[in-house]
C-alpha cells in the first residue's frame, strides 16, 4: 500500500504552503495592532477595518473599479457569447486563425498591451485617458476568458435542439432566446463573474490608461508609499481576497451546474 506521506505528497503540501502562505499572513497582519507587519503581533484589533470603512478616497477608487468591472463583464460576455456561438454552431472559413487572433491577449505580456493601447489612444486617436480607456483594455483582455468559458459550455449541447426549434417554425432570434440562452445560462453567469474578477483585480493596464481616475489596484499601489496606511491596505487586501475567492468559486460551481456526469447511466 502506498504511503500517505510519500515525497510527492510532501512536495504538494510544501508547494501549497509556499503559494498560499503569504496570503494567510496578509490576513493575519490585517488584525495586528501595529503599523508594522512583523512578528510578534502587538495585539488583535479591527481598527484597520474601521479605517478602511472611513476612507473616502478608497471608496471612490472602489466605485471606479466596480463600474469598470460591471461594464467589462457585460460587454466581454456578450462578445464572448457571440464568438462561442459562431465557433460551436457554424463552420466558418478561416475560423481557426480568427479564434487564434481573439486569444492573442492571453499570450501577450500585459505591459506590452498597455503600452500599445496608450500609444493608440493618445497618439493616434488623440483622446484623453480615463475609465473608458481602462474598460476598453479590460474588454480586450477578458473576451478570451469569456469565449473559452462559453465554448466549454456550448459545445456539449446537441445542435438538433436548435434544428428542432426551427422545424417547429420558431424564428432564429426566438430560438436563441428560448432554447440556446437557457442552456448557456450557467456559462454566461460564470463568464460574468470571471470577467468581473479579472477586471477588478487588473493593475498594469489601469496604470497606463486610467489617467486621473484611479481604480482600486492603482490606488492601493500609490497608498503603499505611506507606512501609516499599511494596516488599512492589509485589511482591504484581505477583503478583496475573500470576495474574489468567493466569486471564482461561485463561477466554477455555476459553470458546472447542469453538466451531466461522464459516469451517468452506467
Amino acid at each position: 500500500m502506498r504511503s500517505r506521506f510519500d515525497p510527492l505528497t510532501l512536495y504538494g503540501l510544501a508547494f501549497i504552503v509556499f503559494l498560499y502562505g503569504p496570503l494567510l499572513l496578509l490576513a493575519l497582519f490585517s488584525f495586528n495592532d501595529s503599523i508594522i507587519a512583523a512578528f510578534p503581533l502587538k495585539g488583535l484589533t479591527l481598527k484597520a477595518y474601521g479605517a478602511m470603512a472611513n476612507n473616502p478616497a478608497l471608496h471612490h477608487a472602489l466605485w471606479n473599479s466596480l463600474r469598470v468591472g460591471f461594464t467589462v463583464a457585460v460587454v466581454s460576455t456578450a462578445l464572448g457569447l457571440l464568438s462561442a456561438l459562431a465557433v460551436t454552431r457554424y463552420k466558418l472559413p478561416g475560423g481557426a486563425p480568427v479564434v487564434g487572433l481573439i486569444m492573442v491577449p492571453l499570450v501577450i505580456p500585459v505591459i506590452i498591451l498597455g503600452i500599445g493601447l496608450l500609444i493608440v489612444i493618445r497618439k493616434l486617436l488623440g483622446l484623453d485617458l480615463g475609465l473608458w480607456a481602462v474598460a476598453s483594455g479590460h474588454v480586450l483582455l477578458c473576451v478570451p476568458f469569456s469565449m473559452l468559458t462559453l465554448v466549454a459550455r456550448l459545445e456539449g449541447f446537441d445542435k438538433s435542439l436548435d434544428e428542432a426549434s426551427a422545424d417547429l417554425g420558431e424564428k432564429p432570434l426566438m430560438t436563441f432566446w428560448r432554447v440556446t440562452l437557457p442552456l448557456a445560462l450557467p456559462g454566461i453567469v460564470s463568464s460574468l463573474l470571471l470577467c468581473f474578477t479579472v477586471s477588478f483585480d487588473e493593475f498594469v493596464l489601469a496604470v497606463f490608461l486610467s489617467g486621473t481616475e484611479a481604480t482600486l489596484p492603482v490606488y492601493l499601489w500609490g497608498t503603499l508609499r505611506f507606512p501609516n496606511q499599511l494596516p488599512g491596505m492589509l485589511a482591504l487586501g484581505t477583503t478583496i481576497l475573500v470576495v474574489s475567492t468567493l466569486i471564482v468559486v461561485t463561477s466554477e460551481l455555476v459553470r458546472r451546474r447542469g453538466v451531466p456526469s461522464r459516469t451517468e447511466g452506467f
